[in-house]
């Protein structure tokens, strides 16, 4: 099992970006789908997730500007970004716990996109 993340680049304030994190190989369903990132020199911080069954959830500094959602039948996540801000800027990275057999449920990491906000 694989996780892509995609999407990240250079964006002015207030303009938007939609990351994209695609799980691939044998996959029976998703329990849950996160986004962290990690600015320059920060610590990396959980951004938004979703539980199976659950609503979105989101970090302060992020609530009513980002959305993230998931596409079951694609096995993909996504974080729709706007009014983005210089703060915003960092390498996201997407985790999930899926299950990939009978009791056989495990955490991966994707490889991180970089979303760069700057005029």
């Amino acid at each position: 099992v694989q996780l892509q993340a995609s999407g990240g680049g250079l964006v002015q304030p207030g303009g938007s970006l939609r990351l994209s994190c695609s799980a691939s190989g044998t996959i029976v369903s998703i329990n849950a789908m996160y986004w962290y990132r990690q600015g320059p020199g920060k610590q990396r911080e959980l951004v938004a997730g979703i539980s199976s069954g659950s609503s979105a959830t989101y970090a302060d500094s992020v609530a009513g500007r980002f959305t993230m959602s998931i596409d079951n039948a694609k096995n993909t996540a996504y974080l729709q970004m706007n009014s983005l801000k210089p703060e915003d800027t960092a390498v996201y990275y997407c985790n999930a716990n899926l299950q990939i057999g009978v009791f056989r449920n495990y955490d991966y990491w994707g490889q991180g996109t970089e979303v760069t906000v700057s005029s």
